[in-house]
């Protein structure tokens, strides 16, 4: 469990350390920085515990109830009902990196779907249209469903 140091710093010490630690992940330029910082950064348990609070929320704007958050993460109410309360109510953290998180996965989608349809166009009842039933079946097999973040 993460712990804060029983002797505390000033205001003016933490704003500065905060403000460091800011410009640190603003930095962040690539996929692979993010891993580095993340992994050099946090024990592995904060790193399931802050993924698990950002998926708690994303399930949740997704509309999934508790008890199926709960199955799925293998968390406590408590701990969802805190993840839902700061993603209602704190200052728009969680609902920015949702929305990042779901117009990402729209745009996978629909690029996933027309290449899909252009693929299947041909497939039908033409000489030749073998190649192209391949490849379409082989899409559709490639996009799988996702377990819980449907």
């Amino acid at each position: 469990m993460s712990q804060v140091s029983k002797y505390p710093i000033s205001k003016k010490v933490y704003d500065r350390v905060f403000e460091i630690f800011i410009k640190a992940l603003i930095s962040v330029r690539n996929e692979e920085e993010a891993k580095g910082l993340i992994d050099d950064f946090f024990t592995p348990t904060e790193k399931i515990m802050l993924s698990k609070r950002l998926t708690i929320a994303l399930m949740l704007e997704k509309g999934y109830d508790y008890r199926t958050i709960q199955s799925a993460l293998r968390v406590s109410s408590p701990t969802i009902t805190t993840a839902n309360n700061s993603r209602r109510y704190g200052k728009n953290g969680y609902k920015q990196m949702i929305n990042k998180i779901l117009k990402e996965e729209a745009i996978n989608d629909f690029f996933e779907n027309v290449l899909i349809a252009i693929v299947s166009a041909p497939a039908y009842g033409t000489k030749g249209a073998g190649p192209w039933k391949y490849l379409r079946d082989e899409l559709k097999k490639k996009k799988k469903p996702k377990v819980f973040l449907l």
